[in-house]
């Protein structure tokens, strides 16, 4: 039986360009400020790309490639544990889409490819939410959110 695969997508409106908004997603020193990790690349078509930890160890979490980018609208890579990073079928694919809304942007988040179940399925649909709003409120205020919050006890 084949596994199945699932698609999430997030829609945000954050009052930034859309050139602020897609420097925030591939400069590692904005990244590092709402997302706790930089996001390194030199960011053209078939490089790679790396999601590492802002912390004294520098720990790579995330790896994959730059499949399409069309600065500032649109960046497609994709998406893999470091871990897994040999096993062609842990990889996923992030689009990141980013259109005028009159004073502001619409960012689309569109992540295909998830194996329903995985760990990788559980672990961004968590993440995604709080990191698009720890952006917003970094792009909008100045200030990220603490992306490593957990919920309080009952």
């Amino acid at each position: 039986m084949a596994s199945q695969k699932t698609t999430l997508v997030y829609v945000t409106y954050i009052a930034a360009s859309a050139e602020k908004v897609f420097a925030a997603i591939t400069r590692p020193e904005i990244s590092k400020q709402y997302w706790g990790h930089e996001n390194v690349s030199d960011w053209q078509p078939g490089s790679d790309w790396a999601h590492v930890r802002d912390n004294d160890e520098h720990t790579v979490n995330l790896v994959g490639k730059v499949i399409e980018i069309d600065p500032p609208r649109r960046l497609v890579v994709s998406w893999a544990n470091h871990s897994q990073k040999d096993d062609p079928e842990a990889y996923s694919q992030v689009t990141f889409e980013i259109a005028d809304y009159d004073d502001m942007v619409r960012l689309t988040v569109t992540h295909d490819d998830l194996l329903v179940g995985s760990g990788m399925h559980t672990g961004v649909s968590k993440g995604w939410p709080i990191v698009l709003s720890s952006m917003k409120s970094f792009l909008e205020t100045g200030r990220g959110l603490d992306i490593f919050a957990k919920p309080k006890a009952a």
